[in-house]
């Protein structure tokens, strides 16, 4: 037999140049489009496309060249890749209608199982209703029991709420928007779970490692969080703060997870001021207010702006720190009022004094319990001097210099003994 050749270049080209004839219908279609429409949906292609690219949106970004790009800007993308990337491709559609089968079918299961929490939302309040018309001497324990009871009852109520919305993605998108409501139970879960998984976590490792336990306070579970602010400036746990930006009072965050109002008491304390005579070092109190109401929807407390009548006891002064001292730690520490009782200013006065301040006094006075706590460092800088002067704060011009330390006789160089 013949060995098999590989096919000519004539052969090949032929077979290239076949077309396959489709069969005409006997219906003849006609585009019923205008040359002005065909240029109207160019452009509006065009220009999303455009728009999606050189104005990337973070509700819309999916793209991690994008992203990174809102992320130089200072600008963070809203939710999860994948959400973003649902929303971009399908426009002008609720995010709960979106037209993924998996999406629906999930969503069917949740609504199922919100019903049933509900259902048992309304029992747990119905045996709430009981409970509180049943006399209390019908109990063991008395009315000391049915409170106790009670308690745990509008516990497990709470559980239920929240959920029942824990699986809603409406509620999630909410909540990355920014937009959920703090005095739902459901938003004040999240934003702990939120708070608790990283800047909780840095909170703590600042006031550890720069020692405000056990230098301000002797012990400490941040159970509120805490941001600070200088007019626009926002100023992460430890960081340090020109002498002129905290010239002024600053602007505090305090953002409850719980539900209810608060009283609470504000104190901004330095325990590094040098003390010459004894060389060591004291402690100054910069701040402090007393009778500040704070929720879990009013989180916002601006130290500039309280009521120096029934509020603020020592009013705001510069911080500074000497020329040649250490840096400053202004410790901002947030103390709870026992029973939300409020405290009375002229009775507070009278032990109130700025330097010598110590903490733990305020707490034993006025059973005080701190509920969170951060700070910010301050050294000499190049505005100290005119913020000193212009506070009419004296030693500006002096300069604090380490005393030399004698070494001891028996690592004394004695030249005489050489050999």
């Amino acid at each position: 037999m013949a060995p098999s050749r590989a096919p000519s270049a004539q052969l090949l080209h032929s077979l290239r140049s076949l077309t396959i004839e489709k069969p005409h219908s006997g219906i003849q279609f006609r585009r019923l489009t205008t040359s002005s429409a065909k240029h109207q949906d160019a452009a509006q292609v065009e220009k999303s496309s455009t728009s999606y690219y050189r104005n990337p949106q973070p509700e819309t970004v999916y793209a991690p060249r994008l992203e990174r790009k809102l992320l130089r800007a200072g600008i963070r993308p809203i939710g999860s890749r994948r959400r973003r990337a649902a929303i971009a491709n399908s426009p002008g559609v609720p995010f709960d209608q979106l037209p993924f089968q998996c999406f629906q079918e999930a969503r069917k299961i949740l609504i199922a199982d919100r019903e049933e929490k509900l259902q048992q939302i309304e029992t747990e309040k119905a045996r709430i209703a009981r409970l509180s018309e049943v006399d209390p001497n019908t109990f063991p324990g008395g009315d000391a029991y049915k409170q106790r009871r009670l308690r745990s009852m509008h516990t497990q109520l709470e559980k239920l709420k929240i959920l029942a919305d824990i699986n809603d993605p409406n509620v999630k998108k909410r909540f990355e928007d920014g937009k959920g409501d703090m005095n739902k139970p459901i938003y004040r879960h999240l934003a702990r779970k939120k708070w608790e998984a990283y800047p909780r976590k840095v909170l703590v490792q600042r006031i550890t490692q720069l020692k405000v336990v056990p230098d301000v306070v002797p012990s400490l579970d941040p159970d509120v969080d805490v941001k600070i602010s200088f007019g626009k400036r926002s100023v992460p746990p430890g960081e340090f703060v020109d002498a002129a930006i905290s010239e002024r009072a600053p602007q505090l965050n305090l953002q409850m997870f719980e539900k209810g109002e608060k009283l609470v008491t504000i104190a901004v304390v330095d325990p590094d001021i040098p003390n010459l005579e004894t060389n060591a070092f004291d402690s100054r109190c910069y701040y402090l207010a007393f009778n500040i109401p704070l929720s879990a929807s009013q989180p916002f407390v601006d130290l500039g702006k309280l009521s120096p009548d029934s509020q603020v006891l020592l009013p705001w002064i510069p911080p500074y720190a000497q020329k040649g001292s250490p840096y400053h730690r202004l410790s901002i520490v947030v103390l709870q009022q026992k029973d939300n009782i409020p405290v009375d200013l002229e009775v507070a006065a009278k032990k109130a004094e700025r330097d010598g301040f110590s903490v733990r006094n305020l707490m034993s006075r006025h059973l005080l319990t701190p509920i969170t706590a951060s700070l910010f460092r301050a050294i000499w800088d190049d505005t100290t001097a005119g913020v000193m002067q212009r506070a009419g704060i004296e030693g500006s011009d002096v300069e604090l210099k380490r005393k030399k330390v004698e070494p001891l006789p028996y690592k004394r160089r004695n030249p005489s003994t050489f050999r």
